[in-house]
């Protein structure tokens, strides 16, 4: 019997391979992918969160940890479809803003939201009001996460805020700011309804934004 402990161990030490073969081993044995998602890979997140926090882990660290997890995400997720969709903790539509190129904390975010029960839809880089307004209708999600890593890119997550608001979709969503330059109080100046300053915290403030635990 596959030792599940060991898929834990897997995705808090990166190893993608391992993590992969461990989680194709416990769905043979029928394990629940509910319990594995659950029990194993948001756990492994959670806990490389709390490191990198508390600065016992890196970037590098949380980036392979999140590679691990998608490995073993990508062969569950096929099984959880027609499930019921209240399983995930809420959807997340994600992107850098318009003008901006950088994604390698978009990317972690990304991963750490997935890791911890989030659907999550990455629209990528350099992406305009337009797209984050019709990927919150086409996937009806409940939290928008904007990034900028230029202070000239910054202004336009207001923008997006506004174009959310003229589209009626405010009152909907919840939306956290982002990136290095980014403030609290930037994020209050803009109207946003949250602001993060790592890839751990964005997902904690989201849960309190929703009520969720």
């Amino acid at each position: 019997m596959v030792d599940l402990n060991l898929l834990y161990e897997a995705i808090l030490k990166g190893k993608h391979t391992v993590a992969a073969e461990l989680t194709q081993a416990a769905i043979d044995e029928n394990v629940s992918p509910k319990e594995l998602i659950n029990n194993y890979l948001i756990r492994a997140m959670e806990e490389i969160g709390r490191r990198f926090e508390i600065q016992q882990a890196f970037v590098p660290e949380l980036l392979m940890a999140g590679r691990a997890m998608k490995s073993a995400l990508a062969l569950l997720q096929p099984l959880l479809k027609g499930e019921d969709a209240a399983s995930s903790v809420g959807t997340i539509v994600i992107g850098t803003v318009k003008g901006d190129l950088h994604d390698i904390g978009k990317n972690l975010v990304g991963s750490m939201f997935e890791g911890c029960g989030f659907r999550v839809v990455d629209l990528g880089v350099d992406v305009d009001s337009e797209k984050f307004v019709q990927a919150v209708k086409d996937h009806n999600a409940n939290v928008v996460g904007l990034s900028a890593l230029l202070t000239t890119t910054m202004p336009y997550m207001k923008t997006v805020i506004d174009e959310l608001e003229v589209a009626g979709l405010r009152d909907r969503v919840k939306v956290m700011v982002g990136g290095a330059p980014v403030s609290a109080g930037f994020a209050a100046e803009v109207g946003a309804d949250g602001f993060s300053s790592s890839a751990n915290s964005a997902v904690i403030k989201a849960k309190e934004l929703l009520g969720v635990a």
